[in-house]
């Protein structure tokens, strides 16, 4: 009970301090999750995001009921993705209730902008450590570089350039295996 008390309050904090949705919200989970509680490693934690991106749902909801399952089962699912979504639900209730008159006010229209340029810089702070992390060697580099440029470059779904580089990181290690003997 002491650890789904435990789920349910870190992801309550998470869906409380993060805006900006499931990818600004990753510093938070690296952070917590990994560094501070060690309940995930930082290859897990890529390895739900990746997935998460890929599945039906909202990423950060995703990426609670991994972390959530892999600590206390069906439970611990249902409890952090329900402490990640609770705070949205009162501060969305909140948000449409107040700001409806006030969405064109100068200074509120600056605020949030304010409030996006810093989730870019925490976002990609966040990366830039769990990519110390996912790339291991070379190929999985290359892997990376060639997943950036078709995402930057052309309208691929995520889905697809995720199973793509899960399925040339498989073929890579085949190819690794068979020169190694």
């Amino acid at each position: 009970m002491k650890t789904l008390f435990s789920l349910f309050i870190t992801f309550f904090k998470i869906g409380c301090l993060s805006f900006g949705g499931g990818l600004a919200m990753l510093p938070m989970f690296q952070r917590e999750l990994s560094e501070k509680r060690g309940w995930v490693t930082d290859e897990e934690l890529s390895d739900y995001y990746a997935v998460s991106q890929c599945t039906p749902g909202v990423i950060a909801v995703n990426t609670a009921t991994f972390v959530g399952s892999k600590l206390k089962g069906v439970a611990g699912g249902v409890v952090a993705t329900i402490g990640v979504i609770f705070p949205s639900m009162i501060i969305i209730g909140l948000i449409a209730a107040l700001l409806a008159g006030y969405a064109d006010i100068p200074a509120v229209k600056n605020a949030f902008a304010g409030v996006r340029a810093c989730v870019v810089a925490l976002v990609l702070n966040a990366i830039l450590k769990l990519a110390k992390s996912a790339i291991k060697n070379k190929a999985a580099l290359v892997i990376y570089l060639l997943c950036l440029a078709l995402a930057l470059l052309t309208p691929l779904p995520v889905a697809v350039l995720v199973l793509a580089a899960g399925a040339a990181g498989v073929v890579l290690d085949l190819l690794m295996r068979r020169s190694a003997k």
